[in-house]
């Protein structure tokens, strides 16, 4: 499976970590995240993610900052991501079996690292059940469709 991760400033050993998890599980990995403690803006790494993840570039998404908010706040204004900030095993397993969440948001500041570990692959193995869920699925699909932005004009050339 192809992820692409992304991170703040806050997020950095912690993704460092899930990059080796994403490895030893044999996933490959877009980081579009923060590699050092310098000031950085969520919203920039989560709308990368977004990007990809909502123009199927990468299968899911991992997302990492202080809370989690922030990143999925910003990460759900992408068409086509469903993201999901997730405390606990029972939030990352039911973001994919319910939701189809493809974009997962973590707390550095929160989580333990070994929760998050723990949390990372039961959503990447969950999978989604389908059935009333995809009805549901469906409806947030149709409601994008519906109010897509009209693609920007570009001015005569002169």
């Amino acid at each position: 499976m192809k992820i692409a991760v992304g991170n703040d400033h806050r997020g950095v050993a912690v993704k460092q970590r899930l990059l080796g998890l994403l490895a030893e599980l044999g996933h490959e990995v877009i980081d579009f995240g923060a590699s050092g403690p310098a000031s950085a803006d969520y919203p920039d790494s989560a709308i990368l993610v977004g990007e990809a993840v909502g123009a199927g570039r990468a299968d899911r998404g991992l997302l990492v900052c202080a809370t989690g908010h922030g990143m999925c706040i910003a990460a759900n204004k992408v068409p086509g991501v469903r993201a999901a900030n997730c405390r606990d095993m029972i939030d990352a397993e039911l973001s994919r079996r319910h939701n189809d969440a493809n974009v997962i948001c973590l707390s550095a500041d929160l989580i333990g690292e070994e929760l998050i570990e723990k949390m990372v692959r039961a959503w990447l193995m969950t999978e989604f059940e389908g059935g009333r869920h995809s009805r549901r699925v469906d409806k947030i699909t149709a409601y994008e469709k519906e109010h897509e932005a009209p693609p920007a004009k570009t001015p005569p050339a002169k």
